[in-house]
């Protein structure tokens, strides 16, 4: 017989690619895979984006993206750098141009060195002969003044001159390919060919990162894998356009989950159409938790709760969940900078007797509720041991109070 295939136990390893760093951020490599986001602000208010970058920075974000489109936003950009070190936030400023950005970094030279890293997109320079004579100057900034550059090819503005050029090949072809993998083709190509002539040009490829931007599942995931298979630049993962809440956070978890266990990937961004009046921080929760239910990065502790069932008619589970997790993302700012490891801690708030002590015992600390006709008490475990029973009002209270004694007592004070 056949020995049998060992089943992978986690993601597989990551693929080699560039060591990029942007600020004091490494991308690629062995480093681990970095969360960034984009700020919706407009970036001519100086006040309102830093204070904007500075939300997304505490939630978690590593690095955060700027639109630079006009000469307001990019005499902003070293006035908004200023405000963020007058709060103490080194977040590496990433520069988003479109259309005119060799003429701003021209007049702006600040704006280049208030910068991390500079993101170019290849079908947005120029047109006919103008793009590689303004790809040209906008890499020979990136030199200048020793910036990385993410080249990034969106579907949505693909260099016309070169899908057609790509769909003449294809007709060639004693078996021409569909339009849909001319499509994949012609985003792999631009990317890569840009690439190569950014490095003609003098940018060095430690400092080049990739990334080609679709809005489908599907296209993703081959436009990726084939970007990885030809070559060693850092990669840059995300749909274009998520979409909005529950369907932007299943399409780019279903996209970037297979990328990333594929070892596919250096840095994510999770593009959530912000629902009305909601926080742009949420795309970063979304990027975190994506990583860390992967195994691949710890960012807080864990929260594991029941769905709940004919048994749990009490919404009391479900309000000390949403509790618990709100309190550790708010501690955890705090904790971070004091216990080493904490981000690793599991938590369960459980509720009914079903399947709660046994969750419980399996997390680092849990809890669980009484079910429907269950008597009105509520068993603690720590470490798999049951150390107390809650009841009545306070139990809430009394159980982020056992979370901030155990975070005392388990986790090591930081040097």
């Amino acid at each position: 017989m056949a020995p049998e295939k060992a089943i992978p136990r986690g993601p597989l390893p990551r693929r080699q690619t560039r060591r990029v760093m942007v600020g004091k951020v490494g991308v690629g490599g062995t480093a681990p895979v970095v969360v960034q986001s984009m700020t919706n602000t407009d970036t001519a208010d100086d006040f309102a984006t830093a204070m904007q970058v500075a939300e997304l920075h505490r939630a978690g974000s590593e690095l955060v993206r700027i639109t630079v489109n006009t000469r307001e936003a990019a005499a902003a950009v070293p006035k908004i750098r200023e405000r963020l070190l007058a709060m103490n936030l080194d977040v590496p400023l990433i520069g988003d141009f479109h259309f005119n950005g060799h003429k701003l970094l021209a007049e702006h030279p600040a704006c280049a060195e208030a910068l991390a890293k500079l993101r170019i997109n290849p079908g947005n320079v120029g047109k006919g002969a103008k793009r590689d004579e303004q790809f040209a100057q906008l890499i020979e900034f990136a030199c200048k003044y020793r910036k990385p550059v993410r080249i990034g090819v969106n579907w949505g503005s693909l260099d016309q001159a070169l899908l057609a050029r790509v769909m003449d090949e294809n007709a060639r072809r004693p078996q021409p390919k569909d339009a849909t993998e001319i499509m994949r083709e012609a985003m792999v190509t631009s990317a890569l060919e840009s690439a190569a002539r950014a490095e003609e040009l003098g940018l060095a490829r430690d400092d080049i990162v990739l990334s080609c931007k679709v809005s489908g599942v599907q296209d993703l995931i081959a436009i990726y894998r084939e970007l990885s298979a030809r070559g060693d630049y850092a990669l840059h993962l995300g749909l274009t356009e998520a979409g909005m809440g529950s369907k932007g956070i299943v399409a780019s978890t279903a996209g970037l989950a297979v990328l990333l266990q594929e070892g596919i990937g250096d840095t994510i961004r999770i593009s959530l159409t912000p629902e009305p009046g909601g926080s742009r921080t949420r795309e970063v929760v979304v990027a975190q938790e994506i990583l860390q239910t992967m195994g691949l990065r710890a960012f807080t502790p864990m929260v594991v709760a029941c769905p709940g069932c004919g048994r749990t008619s009490s919404t009391t589970f479900q309000e000390l969940a949403q509790d618990i997790q709100d309190y550790v993302r708010d501690r955890m700012p705090e904790w971070k900078l004091r216990h080493a490891g904490v981000e690793d801690m599991t938590l369960a708030v459980m509720g009914c007797v079903v399947n709660g002590p046994g969750e419980s015992k399996h997390a680092n600390i849990g809890i669980s509720l009484p079910g429907t006709g269950e008597e009105p008490v509520a068993p603690v475990y720590v470490d798999g041991e049951r150390t107390t029973t809650l009841r009545g009002d306070n139990i809430a209270a009394e159980f982020r109070n056992i979370i901030d004694d155990y975070v005392v007592r388990k986790y090591q004070p930081r040097a």
